[in-house]
């Protein structure tokens, strides 16, 4: 089974080619008539895929609006926090600027030039690479932390509010396995 992946100017194969590949899949791919185990290998129609896209998309600005209105500015700002958030989940809390990048909604300079600006304030420090002469190490600081942490509670509360009145568990849990999903690919 190949995985259709690429630019969306692909031509795609017919919409009934796709639901009599769904069809002739549906008993063989979970042993029980009706039910599809997640991804095997059938791709869903293009509006179905567009649908959940923009759902996901203009969940997020909401989102996005809601929180990013209680963030604790003061104290940080939302791009800084980002990144020391996740130095802060990285082994030794450390990491090479073109590693960070890959989680950050920044462009490779744009990381450089906010690494710099916390290493003066003291979150974060700069090290060579032992392994790579050429390379950068960025090391979250105890003051980092401290930061972050200040801000993760304000934020943290932000969150719980906008998400606690709308999902339960099970769709929590649901909702997060669904991200991962669409993060890693697969």
């Amino acid at each position: 089974m190949q995985r259709v992946r690429g630019p969306a100017s692909r031509k795609a194969p017919a919409l009934n080619s796709f639901r009599r590949t769904l069809a002739a899949r549906v008993a063989p791919a979970t042993g029980r008539e009706g039910r599809i185990r997640p991804y095997d290998g059938v791709v869903p129609d293009t509006r179905a895929i567009v649908a959940a896209w923009e759902a996901l998309f203009r969940a997020q600005v909401s989102v996005l609006r809601d929180v990013t209105a209680e963030f604790p500015t003061g104290q940080l700002a939302m791009v800084e926090y980002d990144l020391l958030f996740n130095l802060s989940r990285l082994p030794r809390h450390r990491a090479r600027p073109r590693d960070l990048h890959q989680y950050l909604l920044l462009s490779q300079p744009s990381v450089s030039r906010l690494i710099d600006r916390l290493a003066e304030r003291g979150f974060v420090t700069k090290t060579p690479d032992d392994d790579d002469g050429r390379g950068v190490l960025v090391t979250l600081t105890a003051a980092g932390y401290e930061a972050f942490r200040r801000a993760a509670a304000v934020h943290a509360a932000s969150i719980a509010r906008r998400f606690g009145d709308t999902l339960n568990d099970e769709e929590l849990a649901t909702l997060t396995a669904l991200c991962d999903r669409l993060r890693r690919g697969a």
